[in-house]
Formats: C-alpha cells, structure tokens, sequence
C-alpha cells in the first residue's frame, strides 16, 4: 500500500479512537465521578453596584442520571418594591424587604445541555422601615419554571446555564399594611433571566 495512504488512514483510525474514548468517558467514568455540584450566580456581581440587591446564591446539586438532576439552594436578598414589578414600578416600599430562602428543584436535560427545571422556595421575609429598623415578619411561597441551556467546560468540569424563568408567588404572609397598598394589584409573577454557574465534583 502507498505511503499517502497508508499515513491518512492511520491518522483517521487514531483521531476516531481518541474521540471514542472520550465519549466514553464523558457518558461512563466522569458521569460516575462528578454527580455532585456547586453553584452560584453571576447577578450576584450586582453587589458591587452603588444600589446593591444584597443578593445571595448558593446551589448544591446531584445527578441521579445523565438526564435528571435534584438540588437544594440557599438564596437571600432584599428589594424595596414590588416583585411583579421590579426594576419597572411606579411606587416603592416605606423601607424593604429581606428575604432568606432554601429551596429544592428538579432539573431535567431533554437534549444535550437544554434543560428544563422546577423549584420552590420558602422564604422568611424580613421587613424593615425607612430608617432600616425590623417590623415584622412574613412568608412567601416561591415557584419558579425555568427554561435555558448549559454550557460545559475544561472536561466539563464547569458550566454556565444562561436560562428564563416564569416566577410566581401565590403565597405572601404578614406582609405590613402600608407594604400592602403598594402591592395591592400588582401582578404575583415575572418573566427573568437567570445567569448560573458551577463545578462538577
């Protein structure tokens, strides 16, 4: 057999074994040793804005197969208008609200890294005055649908999951009276993004 045959097709051979491997690996081995993830958000940059969310996120995470994942998150943040209108309202609070959150979801990855997810939040709600004092305290149901793709990097070790979540809160407790004439007819859901990221381990 002539030589410049021979060298593309041992070239050929080599490069369809190296990505067999790998293939191998990513569906097999990594997926057995990296179930586990931790996460954050990218939003959380915000915090070194002059008019700071305060906002907290911490996600860890578990694969039960290659197709669904379950994860427990911790979330705190504070606002000082109504959800249903943030970043657009007319009117504000007398003063805001803190919020700390743990919640659990369900996500499933249909096709590639397109990824469907469910979740719930409990949140304490901490409300405060103009002069930042403690009033009272609330609870809000928070439910969340999300849509968005993940993104894997460095043997897919780390990723980002830029998403759209439709939010609802159907369940909103205690909240002051003079919060309240300012939440009164807001909408009780958003449309958002979200930008997340994490490691596998």
């Amino acid at each position: 057999m002539n030589l410049k045959h021979v060298l593309p097709t041992v070239l050929i051979l080599i490069t369809f074994n190296v990505f067999s491997q790998n293939q191998v690996l990513d569906t097999e081995e990594s997926f057995a040793k990296h179930r586990n993830s931790l996460g954050a958000s990218f939003f959380m940059l915000g915090n070194f804005l002059k008019e700071s969310p305060d906002y907290y996120l911490l996600t860890y995470g578990y694969r039960l197969s290659k197709k669904q994942r379950v994860f427990a998150e911790f979330n705190s943040w504070k606002y000082a208008e109504p959800l249903g209108t943030y970043n657009k309202s007319e009117e504000f609070y007398p003063g805001y609200v803190r919020a700390f959150g743990i919640g659990f979801g369900y996500q499933h990855f249909s096709w590639k890294g397109l990824f469907t997810t469910f979740q719930g939040t409990n949140f304490l709600l901490q409300y405060h005055d103009v002069n930042g004092n403690k009033t009272q305290k609330g609870f809000q149901l928070y439910l969340q649908l999300v849509a968005g793709y993940r993104f894997e990097f460095f043997n897919k070790r780390f990723y980002v999951e830029p998403a759209y979540a439709l939010k609802y809160w159907p369940i909103n407790t205690n909240m002051p009276t003079n919060f309240s004439e300012i939440e009164e007819g807001k909408p009780k859901y958003i449309f958002e993004p979200s930008l997340n990221f994490g490691f596998k381990f």
